[in-house]
Order: C-alpha cells, then sequence, then structure tokens
C-alpha cells in the first residue's frame, strides 16, 4: 500500500502547476513526536512522520522531506503557539505564522467558564435557602394562627421577620440574575471572537479593514476585563485573559497578509481598474462568505451567510457585467485565482486534530505505530477515502485524477492458493458391533 501510494504521488507530481500553499501543523506522540502537516483545502496530508526530537529543525526537515518533487511554496502556516513550531515557520520556511482562533477562545472559555459557572451555582444555591426560609417563615406564622386557644402574651413579630426573608430572598435572586447575566455575556464574547475574525464581514461581505477589526477586538477584551472585575474572578484567570489578548497581534498580522497576498495575486491579473474591483470586492467576498457558510453548524447563520454570498455572485453573472464578457479562458483565470484567494485565509488547524484523534484511536488499539503503518494510514487518508463528490484528497491537492488504491494494490499482491482438499475420513464403526464368523 505504501509504495502505491509513493508511486501515484510521483506520477501526480509529475507536470505540476507551481502552487503556494497554507499548511496546517501540531504535533502528537504515539509515542514518538509526530508531526502531522496538512493541506487545509484539500486535506491532504503532506508529512507525517514519527521523529524522535521535538527541535525546529526535525519538523522543518520532515516537511522538506514530504515536499520533495511537490511544486508547492509553503507561504504560512496555522498552527498552534508552541515554540518550536512558530520559529520552525517563520525562521526555517520564512512563512507566515497564523495562530488558531481556537486555542485564543479556548484560553477565554478556560479562564471563565468554571469560574462563572461557580458562581452560578452558589448563587442558585442561596436562592434555594432564602427561598426555603421565607417558605418555614410563613408557614410558622400560618401554623401560629391555626392554633386555637392562641398562647397568651405578644404574637411573634411575623410580618418583621417574613419581610427580612423576602427581602433577602431579593437580593440572592437579584445576585443570581446577574450571575447568569456575567456566564451568558462571557459566552456572546467567545462567540464575538469567531464573529468578527473575518476578513469580510458575514452579514454584508463588504471588506473589514484592519483597523475595524482591530476595534471590534479591543472592544471584547475590554467588556471581558470589566466582566473579570465585576465577577472577582481569580489571578490565574486573570492571566488566561492576558495570553489570549496577546494573541490579538498575530490575527491582525494575518488579516494583513491575507489583503496583501489577494492584492498582489488579483494585480498580477491585469485587468482593468473596473474588473478588478469587482474581483476585490465581489467575487472574492462572494466565494469566501460561501465557503463560511458551509462550515457554518447552525442553520439560521448558515442561511444568512450564503444569503449575503450570493447576492454578491448574482450581481456578477449578469450578462450585462463586464465579467462575462471576457473570454472562456479568461473568466476560468480569473475563478480559479479568485478561489485561490478565497481560501487562503486559515483561521483553524482542526483538520490536524481531527487526524490526531484518529491517530490516538489506533495508537490505543495497537499501543503502538510504527513508521509503516503510519505510512500506511496516510496513504489511505490521502489516496483513498473520498468526499461526498467522489474525489479523494490527492485529486483536490494535485488537480488530476489517479487510479484507485485497492485496485492497483490487488495487481500486486498475489493471490492466495486454493485451499487444501479436505481428505475423506472412513466411517467410524461402533466399537460393539459384532463380527461375522
Amino acid at each position: 500500500m505504501v509504495a502505491v501510494a509513493a508511486e501515484q504521488r510521483t506520477a501526480l507530481a509529475e507536470g505540476m502547476p507551481a502552487r503556494a500553499v497554507t499548511v496546517c501543523e501540531d504535533e502528537t506522540f504515539h509515542p514518538g513526536i509526530c508531526l502531522v502537516n496538512i493541506e487545509p483545502v484539500s486535506n491532504f496530508i503532506v508529512a507525517g512522520a514519527i521523529r524522535r526530537g521535538s527541535h525546529r529543525g526535525d519538523l522543518t526537515a520532515a516537511l522538506q522531506d514530504a515536499c520533495t518533487g511537490l511544486a508547492v511554496e509553503v507561504i504560512q502556516s496555522t498552527a498552534d503557539e508552541a515554540k518550536a513550531l512558530r520559529r520552525h515557520a517563520e525562521t526555517d520556511l520564512r512563512a507566515h505564522h497564523s495562530p488558531d482562533l481556537f486555542h485564543g477562545q479556548h484560553e477565554v472559555s478556560k479562564a471563565t467558564s468554571l469560574a462563572l459557572a461557580r458562581d452560578l451555582r452558589r448563587a442558585e444555591a442561596g436562592v434555594a435557602a432564602a427561598q426555603a426560609h421565607w417558605e418555614a417563615e410563613r408557614a410558622a406564622q400560618q401554623a401560629f394562627e391555626a392554633r386555637m386557644p392562641r398562647p397568651l402574651g405578644r404574637p411573634p413579630a411575623f410580618e418583621t421577620r417574613i419581610g427580612a426573608a423576602l427581602s433577602a430572598l431579593v437580593a440572592v435572586e437579584a445576585e443570581r440574575d446577574r450571575a447568569r447575566e456575567r456566564q451568558s455575556e462571557a459566552r456572546a464574547l467567545i462567540r464575538e471572537l469567531g464573529v468578527l475574525y473575518h476578513p469580510y464581514d458575514p452579514v454584508d461581505g463588504q471588506t473589514q479593514p484592519v483597523e475595524r477589526v482591530a476595534a471590534r477586538f479591543t472592544d471584547v477584551w475590554t467588556r471581558l476585563k470589566g466582566l473579570a472585575e465585576a465577577a472577582e474572578l481569580p489571578e490565574r484567570a486573570r492571566e488566561r485573559l492576558a495570553k489570549a489578548e496577546r494573541l490579538t497581534v498575530q490575527w491582525l498580522a494575518t488579516l494583513a497578509f491575507f489583503f496583501a497576498t489577494v492584492t498582489a495575486r488579483v494585480e498580477a491579473l491585469a485587468l482593468s481598474p473596473e474588473l478588478e474591483a469587482a474581483v476585490l470586492e465581489q467575487l472574492i467576498p462572494g466565494i469566501y462568505l460561501e465557503r463560511v457558510a458551509a462550515r457554518s453548524t447552525a442553520a439560521e447563520t448558515r442561511h444568512r451567510v450564503q444569503a449575503a454570498s450570493t447576492a454578491l455572485l448574482d450581481v456578477l453573472r449578469r450578462a450585462d457585467h463586464p465579467l462575462q464578457r471576457l473570454a472562456p479562458e479568461d473568466s476560468a483565470r480569473v475563478e480559479q485565482v479568485a478561489g485561490a484567494c478565497a481560501d487562503l485565509f486559515q483561521r483553524s488547524s482542526s483538520c490536524v486534530e481531527g487526524r490526531n484523534g484518529q491517530l490516538s484511536l489506533h495508537h490505543h488499539g495497537r499501543h503502538r505505530l510504527s513508521d509503516r503503518r503510519l505510512a500506511a494510514l496516510t496513504a489511505v487518508h490521502n489516496f483513498h477515502i473520498r468526499r461526498p463528490d467522489g474525489t479523494t484528497a490527492a485529486e483536490r491537492f494535485f488537480g488530476r485524477t489517479h487510479p484507485a488504491l485497492f485496485e492497483e494494490l490487488l495487481l500486486r499482491v498475489p493471490l492466495p492458493p486454493r485451499p487444501r482438499r479436505r481428505r475423506l475420513r472412513p466411517a467410524k464403526l461402533p466399537y460393539l458391533m459384532p463380527v461375522a464368523a
């Protein structure tokens, strides 16, 4: 299987047009350090080998070995903030490092979710206790009034006691509501980090300048700090918030890198100013929002973003639009460049995390993954598993079809021999059968 996959990879690489790609990178341990590099658009595993050390030189060597013979240039790496991975991308590959958005959101979640949930549980317990106390005071008043004959002397001050219990109940209910609002606000702000971190506004598809996104980030961090003050979060939680906030600079740098690269690619098409503006302001945002809608899990969000994408693209499909007057080969080239530009913005390395999960399951069942077994799993991933559209990761990465992996494998594996014919055994006679004289 490994040999067939290697031959198919070599055949597909011949004549492959030069490409500038993004890779999603991460390390996992099964049991040695395993570096996984995946091209996120095609989901093609570029490199995945067990290494004994975690030095960035080992990571760079693994990726360079995997890219030997491929006409690809890694211009961006999406990964977590591990120092070896970041230096490997920025120093060795001289590529842009794009921090994974999820890791920033996860830090905010770890800083707020547990403490706010604990405060809410404490407030709900206080409400339950105050409610029980108020009901007990009311029950005591009713029991006293129902006693016949009533005892001599001044009756207890039930109204005062019930009023105090009710005031305490109202106070703890207000505190519970505030704790619930703080928890809801924290969750909304975590989602807001994902909503605002886009080069194009998912609502209308308009380009979001870096300054606008920076202002929205500042507003989110300010509100999170105010929430931490109001909830009196511990110092460790505030440190996590500060750690997540430090990613803002790199996120904004990723947006700047995206806009600069997209502008350079569109200018290389040598289009007229009118067509260039249509590609930058309508075609690329429309394709990008279509990608965002396809990845959205909430139906309402998916329909809203898809509607914004359709509104942008429908204008370009009109017969009187200048893009419709381009020659077919020029139109195909413009569409190909626009699609590549829309795919350039990668803010998640979830494809690598999924691969790590699969390797973890295999390691759990076998307790060790050899280099050959890991290579076989990579071959199945790249050349056998197909998406609903019928394409493999290799076909999407190289832009060409290839023979089916297991059909090629059957041509090489010798057929097993025919099973041995079973020998007929004579019937077994009873031990006490009489023998003829």
